[in-house]
């Protein structure tokens, strides 16, 4: 992966770099050869126990154990000696190799075919996990269109949108996204920044405005001149954020590897200095080589090679049966030591969905009137608020001669009357000024409605809170996680969601590199979970300790750039998957413990000739048993989630709107 900050990111060239290389498992020689080790592996144990002591049943369980060793060390030996002689390193796969060998070195290859095959297939159940780790790069490159319209010597000419340079005037028309950045030269819209910024509600714009590439342009034409360039604007920025960020959390070294390497020096310096000493001390040689051998064998990593994997395998599976997905063993083990969780407002925090949440009339005007009123022109939009409006008077009146002005509202006659409908920058609230100053410090955005030139009402509309998200604010506080709300959206909104869900910590009005520095300077105090659905918060999501995408329905983005993936929306499986993950990590340090008290109870007995080289493999062998019947515990597991604690918050939100 090459570095992204700092450079130029062509977008072509990064498309042609993020082809889908997945296979499945059973195409996979990754998958496969680790399965084919445990086949023949198995078949020698079951020849071994079905035929006799005949010397053709011995030579073909020995041919089935090789075979089985062979194919399993293949998937590590090689790079275990490369590691050693290119970069020094020493871990937990040069150990095993070393072991290995010295189980064959003293005739017992059954037990190094073992060995062999529970290493390379733990980790290559591992590794499945965490080959995509690029692959979101590829939704956010989506967002870039193929082509862009400039216009040229008062020609508009369709051109390959990498080609667009600063200064170039770019003709954007309703339903296409902006090609770069830029300024608004001429016209008026809305636009849909949801996928920037995560504002769910579109952006009225006009000359002199500032646009984001990646917009979408929701009503009028616009022209807009360029002030990036169409291979490095605003969004191939993200691409280069999500790319750094996860670069650097592919180089972090795992669990295992970090305890075995100061392990392996250690029990090689043993053992030589048990063969060497020995000898010379005793003038036995045989002996104390062999005890040597045995040292090396009683320091095998088998129950710690299995220790973590097997406990992260089985949390894993069990975290999907109630709708979490954990891509790695790395992401599960940070999973569990999160103290602060970031979140996204706009589709996760809140339903993504604006709603009416309020009406205010005018004297003798109903507020049924103001709805139907509304309503009638607003059928004739696409605007979400349109839809929210739309969808609270299904019984709205029909409207005639409807004008949409970009970027102000609509106008259109109904039962004989002029009706107008737009902001309140548009059209003065008049005597319902104090109810909207109200409505929007409550968070709400504002629609105002006229009959003949005369304030009719006004309009609230929010994207509610989901009813669930007090209740898991508090959980996770009593789990002593701090929550903290990250959102591109308008601070006055964000502070009148955050107040009812329970978070104090507010950080507003940040485009997805802001969000990207926040949970990076919060990373350095401590792990740090980001948690959001939108492609605006795949850079933070990457940068994070763990990165969390709620929603299946989220952004290809997000979800690829993240670590854990809800397949719901329900907030509550937030605080049940730290508690899912503590216990799991809980169970791999048991793990770690019980396998490196195996070792050094075995070394000394080994030293000293107590124990020989039979029951040392099969105080190993009981260790392992006791290790992996400790790591299934991970896979208990219930939900939590109860309907009617549903209900409550839902009550609370609606008082404190009205």
């Amino acid at each position: 992966m090459s570095a992204a900050c700092g450079c130029e990111h062509d977008v072509p060239s990064a498309v042609e770099e993020l082809k889908d290389v997945e296979r499945p498992w059973w195409r996979d020689p990754a998958i496969l050869v680790p399965i084919a080790s445990g086949i023949f592996f198995v078949s020698g144990l079951l020849t071994g126990w079905m035929t006799g002591d005949s010397v053709a049943a011995e030579i073909t369980v020995l041919v089935l154990f090789w075979s089985g060793l062979l194919l399993g060390a293949w998937t590590f030996v090689p790079g275990a000696v490369r590691g050693l002689f290119t970069r020094g390193k020493v871990g937990i796969a040069l150990l095993m190799t070393i072991s290995a060998v010295g189980a064959v070195i003293l005739g017992y290859v059954e037990e190094a075919a073992a060995l062999a095959f529970l290493y390379s297939i733990a980790e290559a159940l591992e590794d499945k996990a965490m080959d995509r780790a690029r692959s979101g790069l590829r939704a956010l490159l989506r967002l870039v269109p193929e082509t862009a319209t400039v216009v040229r010597g008062g020609t508009a000419v369709e051109v390959p949108a990498r080609e667009v340079k600063i200064g170039d005037v770019i003709r954007v028309r309703p339903g296409e996204r902006v090609a770069t950045d830029g300024t608004v030269a001429s016209g008026r819209s809305s636009l849909d920044t949801s996928a920037i910024t995560g504002e769910s509600i579109p952006v009225d714009i006009g000359v002199g405005d500032e646009v984001a590439a990646g917009s979408i342009n929701t009503s009028g034409a616009l022209e807009i001149t360029a002030t990036a360039d169409g291979t490095d604007n605003s969004l191939t920025t993200l691409v280069g954020l999500v790319e750094q960020a996860q670069q650097e959390r592919g180089q972090r070294a795992r669990l295992a590897d970090r305890i075995a390497r100061p392990l392996v020096p250690g029990v090689i310096v043993l053992a030589l200095l048990v063969g060497v000493l020995g000898s010379l001390l005793s003038g036995d040689p045989q002996t104390w080589i062999t005890r040597a051998l045995v040292v090396l064998v009683a320091a095998s990593p088998c129950a710690l090679a299995i220790a973590v994997p097997v406990t992260v395998v089985s949390a894993i599976g069990a975290a999907t049966r109630f709708g979490v997905i954990i891509k790695s063993g790395a992401a599960f083990e940070r999973l569990g030591s999160l103290r602060r969780i970031a979140v996204d407002k706009t589709g996760t925090l809140t339903r993504n969905e604006p709603v009416v949440t309020d009406v205010a009339a005018a004297t003798a005007i109903s507020r049924e009137d103001v709805l139907g009123w509304a309503a009638a022109l607003e059928q004739h939009s696409t605007h979400p608020l349109a839809a929210a409006i739309t969808e609270a008077a299904p019984g709205a009146p029909a409207a005639a001669r409807v004008i949409e002005q970009p970027g102000h509202g609509m106008a259109g006659q109904v039962d004989g009357h002029e009706i107008t409908v737009g902001s309140p920058r548009w059209i003065a609230p008049g005597v319902l000024a104090d109810r909207v100053a109200a409505m929007e410090a409550d968070g709400q955005t504002c629609v105002m409605v006229t009959r003949d030139g005369s304030v009719a009402g006004a309009i609230g509309v929010r994207d509610e809170l989901r009813a669930e998200a007090p209740e898991a604010v508090a959980a996770l506080r009593a789990q002593n996680v701090e929550v903290v709300m990250l959102t591109g959206d308008n601070a006055r909104t964000a502070m009148a969601l955050a107040k009812i869900a329970g978070i104090s910590d507010v950080r507003a009005e940040l485009r997805p590199e802001d969000k990207a520095a926040e949970v990076t300077a919060s990373v350095a105090q401590r792990p740090t979970g980001m948690i959001g659905d939108g492609i605006n918060d795949a850079p933070a999501l990457a940068s994070a300790t763990v990165g969390i995408a709620m929603g299946a329905t989220g952004s290809d983005a997000a979800i690829e750039s993240a670590d854990v993936a809800f397949t719901g929306h329900d907030l509550r499986l937030i605080p049940q998957a730290l508690r899912h993950a503590r216990r799991g990590r809980a169970i791999m340090n048991q793990n770690i413990v019980l396998s490196l008290a195996i070792i050094i109870v075995l070394l000394p007995l080994a030293i000293t000739g107590v124990l020989g080289l039979a029951a040392v493999v099969l105080v190993h062998e009981v260790a392992e048993v006791v290790v992996i019947a400790n790591g299934l515990r991970a896979a208990q597991t219930r939900r939590r989630l109860s309907r009617n604690s549903v209900q409550a918050p839902n009550a609370a939100i609606q008082t404190a709107t009205r």
